[in-house]
């Protein structure tokens, strides 16, 4: 199944990415409805899959754009990447060459960009998995992992599973679900997050670095 393009910003809104590195709320409401491209290489053995984008991340085309959340950091902590990318400006060559060459990819359930991942309904979740089903099959890592229990309950219709190793797979392969890196996310601590995303590392096969002291 081929992968989809990611859509390209309307006139007005690549305008605005070109001029401003930084966005009002109206101006990010150009973005609304977005995507972005996955990066996955040949050698993906860890596939983190994220919510769906967010209106910021769709205007600088990169995951995880806000400097806020706890995803980059947590990669570097967690031993997977030997340094914090800084995706608040998009990702650069180097950056999706360093995640490739680690066999790091990144996707999200659902494509469309919304300015809250709680604007996602429960029949859109379902869709993303099954459409996450198909490109896991087309190129399968070692391990799929979810990030955020509450989006793999309800995309994947397991109400009471925890956080950990899945006993369901996707295409054959296993499932993690990591907790969601969002400074929302209270309940979850760096120390916490960097162990689980470290686990799942190790599981799909990543020679993890050394924790940094």
């Amino acid at each position: 199944m081929p992968r989809r393009q990611a859509m390209r910003p309307t006139p007005a809104a690549a305008s605005i990415l070109t001029t401003m590195p930084s966005f009002s709320r109206a101006q990010l409401e150009a973005f609304r409805g977005g995507t972005l491209p996955d990066t996955i290489g040949p050698g993906t053995r860890l596939l983190l899959v994220g919510f769906n984008p967010g209106l910021r991340s769709v205007a600088v085309q990169a995951p995880f754009s806000l400097r806020s959340n706890r995803f980059w950091p947590t990669l570097y902590r967690a031993g997977i990447l030997d340094r914090v990318i800084d995706a608040s400006q998009g990702l650069d060559d180097a950056d999706r060459a360093a995640l490739i060459a680690r066999g790091i990819g990144l996707t999200s359930l659902v494509r469309r960009a919304t300015a809250r991942a709680d604007e996602l309904s429960a029949a859109e979740l379902v869709a993303g998995a099954e459409a996450l089903q198909a490109r896991v099959a087309a190129a399968p890592p070692r391990v799929v992992a979810i990030l955020g229990i509450t989006a793999y309950r309800i995309a994947f219709g397991a109400k009471q599973a925890v956080p950990g190793e899945q006993s369901a797979t996707i295409a054959g392969v296993p499932i993690w679900v990591v907790p969601n890196p969002s400074g929302l996310n209270a309940h979850a601590t760096p120390a916490g997050l960097a162990t689980a995303y470290r686990a799942a590392a190790i599981a799909a096969g990543i020679d993890v670095l050394p924790e940094p002291q």
